[in-house]
């Protein structure tokens, strides 16, 4: 297990929940917004299990929950160990994921050891390959999002919205594909000296407002993030 980094109190990553969040090291995802460019190889970890299983120890009836993210949680095979370990102290887990595994997403949640699942929705369909700067297998995609549309685990989506890569036809089309979808986030591009391309740039507060609208007669339950 090779995890990158510790943020040890958040009140925005975990929905209603007092968590602290985990860094997972590696990407199958080059995404040119990236924030986390320095942990998308593997290498070494900052931080060992025990470590961040001493934390999680020491803090019980502090924190309330454990959010898991990355670089791509789901990359590493023994992420299913880390989680039941984290589960074993009482923690709620929130898991953040590209859908790029939907058999090792399902089986997670089988296994009870997810409890809230947020899916990163790079583009539209036609687009996707573009915004994760890899070939993308689409199918794979689609069935996880499928999977948590079933809503069997509460989730939600959300797609971090850049002016180069993102127009309103995406919007429309992500509607369509995600249409009833409980919890649907656009996020505002944040530049800063990690990001992998450089001359990206944020949408204006109208033009996010504008893509909302595009988006709400699919998914009523779509908001800007920090509107809620």
């Amino acid at each position: 297990m090779t995890i990158a980094g510790l943020q040890k109190t958040t009140l925005l990553d975990y929905p209603g929940k007092v968590a602290c969040t985990v860094f997972l090291r590696g990407c199958n995802f080059r995404c040119p917004f990236c924030q986390n460019g320095e942990i998308l190889e593997g290498g070494e970890g900052d931080v060992t299990q025990e470590e961040l299983l001493s934390f999680l120890q020491k803090r019980k009836g502090i924190l309330d929950g454990v959010c898991v993210s990355g670089g791509e949680p789901l990359l590493q095979t023994d992420t299913p160990a880390l989680l039941r370990a984290i589960k074993s102290l009482g923690y709620s887990v929130k898991l953040d994921t590209n859908g790029a595994f939907p058999d090792r997403l399902k089986a997670l949640c089988a296994e009870k050891l997810v409890d809230f699942v947020a899916m990163d929705i790079k583009n539209s369909p036609q687009n996707y390959e573009k915004t994760a700067g890899v070939k993308v297998n689409m199918d794979a995609i689609a069935e996880s999002a499928a999977f948590l549309l079933t809503g069997s685990v509460a989730y939600e989506f959300r797609t971090t919205v850049v002016k180069e890569l993102h127009k309103g036809e995406d919007f429309v089309r992500i509607g369509q594909w995600l249409r009833g979808a409980k919890r649907y986030f656009l996020q505002t591009f944040r530049d800063s000296d990690s990001v992998l391309r450089r001359n990206l740039n944020p949408c204006s507060d109208a033009q996010m407002q504008a893509f909302k609208e595009l988006v709400r007669p699919f998914i009523p339950a779509v908001l800007i993030r920090g509107e809620e």
